[in-house]
């Protein structure tokens, strides 16, 4: 019988509605039932994401601009799938961060854009909530946000630096990452199946993998696997 984690704290910092979920899903999921306090940060929006549905490509920037209001509304209810009831935007009424969309593009150079974030302000806003919710786990993106798109890796150093400024020392941060084995075992799956979805030979190919050493904490979240599938 798992323990009871009534009492504990746990926050995520992610870039965009839906990184939660495709990360951490089963994790958050787990953790709401067994009674802990799941706080969920999201710094952008989502503006800049691909539409893959047709019925919905009125919404992209390139056309009405209106993806981020729809894309609330996802993350609530994937937060509901979740059992998550505090979720929140990075910033303040005054201050929201638009999604940057990636290196080289026209939209990562607006001055409004997470990107472009002056750090000191952005991580006060977090540093805030840390100092609020007083979390004992902090979960977020690792150096080069998992496979390099501006936004997450603003989120890792926001994190990050609010983690310093904060006036409550965080016990444990924890990157988000995948062990090698876990990769690969995947590849072949994938393969067999007759997908490439992956795009790579090897697992050395793919900068999200980390050897198995350095993946100090696995989450045994199978039990959650269908709330995850219904908050995507």
């Amino acid at each position: 019988m798992l323990q009871s984690y009534k009492g504990a704290r746990l926050l995520l910092v992610h870039a965009h509605p839906d990184d939660e979920t495709i990360n951490n899903g089963a994790t958050m999921a787990l953790y709401a039932a067994l009674g802990a306090q799941v706080t969920l940060v999201t710094c952008t929006r989502g503006e800049e994401g691909e539409v893959l549905v047709p019925e919905l490509s009125h919404l992209a920037s390139s056309e009405s601009d209106q993806l981020g209001p729809h894309r609330e509304i996802e993350l609530a209810n994937a937060m509901k799938a979740l059992g998550i009831s505090d979720f929140r935007f990075l910033g303040d009424v005054s201050t929201r961060y638009r999604d940057s969309g990636m290196m080289g593009t026209p939209q990562n150079e607006r001055p409004d854009v997470f990107w472009q974030a002056d750090l000191t302000t952005s991580s006060d806003f977090l540093a805030r909530v840390i100092d609020e919710i007083k979390p004992h786990v902090l979960i977020t993106y690792d150096e080069i946000g998992g496979y390099g798109h501006p936004d997450h890796i603003q989120a890792h150093r926001v994190a990050m630096a609010a983690a310093e400024r904060s006036n409550w020392s965080i016990p444990k941060i924890y990157w988000n990452t995948i062990p090698k084995s876990v990769i690969a075992d995947g590849i072949e799956k994938m393969k067999a199946l007759g997908s490439d979805f992956f795009g790579a030979e090897s697992v050395d190919d793919l900068p999200f993998a980390k050897d198995d050493e350095f993946v100090t904490t696995l989450i045994d979240g199978n039990k959650y696997v269908q709330a995850k599938m219904d908050a995507m």
